[in-house]
């Protein structure tokens, strides 16, 4: 798995770039929210539910389906998130969904049940850059810090370089509009 402190930066890094008209800060913070919840199928561990079961790690909370539910939810809740249907449950489908795509891209584990309930097959993405995480007990530790480094350089520099470079572009494009009004 990637580091909780990696899964909600690439949303992170997309809701700063849009800039707060987009995606209010309501539903920036749900989404940021639902980055996180996948993984709380760890607790499976601790009621007896083998890693490979359907509801293991990685299991159904890392399925497609999951993120279409919690989508659903985010869109049942859109009054609450500052926003309409559409952008919320798109929103919060899109935070659930790039969970356990950062989970494929790491180099091990047993893969992610995108297709659950339809297969239990679990998959990876074709390129797995990221170092996979310990989990708690051994993640302060020499192969913890390894961790943190591959996630810093294929996570949080590619995401501190778009949500960079979304605003100075919102900035920029901001400022041709008030020269092209003052114009006027």
């Amino acid at each position: 798995m990637t580091t909780l402190i990696s899964h909600p930066l690439p949303l992170l890094a997309v809701g700063l770039a849009l800039g707060a008209r987009v995606i209010p800060p309501r539903l920036l913070l749900a989404g940021l929210f639902c980055t996180l919840l996948p993984d709380a199928d760890v607790l499976a561990f601790k009621l007896g539910i083998a890693y490979s079961d359907a509801f293991g790690h990685r299991g159904f909370s890392h399925s497609l389906l999951f993120a279409g539910l919690s989508g659903l939810l985010g869109a049942l809740g859109c009054r609450l998130l500052g926003c309409g249907p559409l952008q919320a449950g798109a929103w919060i489908a899109l935070a659930s969904a790039s969970h356990s795509l950062l989970d494929a891209a790491t180099d091990g584990g047993l893969g992610v049940a995108w297709l659950w309930p339809w297969s239990e097959q679990r998959f990876f993405l074709p390129w797995r850059p990221i170092e996979v995480s310990p989990f708690v007990h051994g993640f302060f530790s020499a192969r913890g810090l390894a961790v943190l480094a591959s996630e810093a350089r294929w996570v949080w520099l590619p995401c501190l370089a778009l949500a960079l470079g979304g605003i100075a572009l919102r900035m920029w494009l901001a400022s041709g509009r008030r020269v092209r009004q003052e114009a006027l």
